[in-house]
């Protein structure tokens, strides 16, 4: 699947505003152009401040669980600090959170601020086995640092 994340560094260069205008504004920005090439869901996770949850912070285009624990793969990108691809979420096993059980494959790219620490991260749901590569992690970070989300 093609995607324009020229478009999406673009449009996320142009927003400013605190860090959760710009989270807003990106989840649109992500919602507008990647929904229709097979994204089922996009939004951010952030850290909930108690060392075990990630609590839900701007998303499109459902609501989705929260807290949710460092376990799933949200919770070992945001501990790692290095993105996550997951081809098939089935093969997760309980390792997988599933708010929709229609999801097959995800992408989470961690956020990371000046000192180095993960304050989120971002992370992109599909109902297509397979439908995220190295390549879209690589351009969602590029996104983010353009947006001023991730300093890396």
């Amino acid at each position: 699947m093609t995607r324009d994340y020229t478009s999406v560094r673009e449009r996320a260069a142009a927003i400013d505003g605190d860090r959760e205008a710009r989270m807003e504004a990106f989840v649109d920005v992500l919602w507008e152009i990647l929904a229709p090439t097979g994204v089922s869901w996009a939004g951010f996770y952030l850290d909930a401040g108690d060392g075990e949850n990630l609590v839900l912070g701007p998303r499109r285009d459902k609501p989705a669980c929260s807290p949710i624990g460092l376990h799933g793969a949200c919770g070992v990108c945001f501990t790692t600090r290095e993105p996550l691809i997951v081809r098939d979420v089935a093969e997760l096993g309980g390792a997988y959170i599933a708010c929709d059980p229609r999801d097959r494959s995800e992408v989470v790219v961690p956020c990371i601020d000046e000192s180095g620490a993960c304050w989120g991260v971002l992370d992109l749901d599909s109902w297509d086995v397979g439908s995220f590569s190295r390549a879209d992690a690589e351009e969602l970070r590029a996104a983010l640092h353009a947006a001023g989300l991730t300093t890396r």
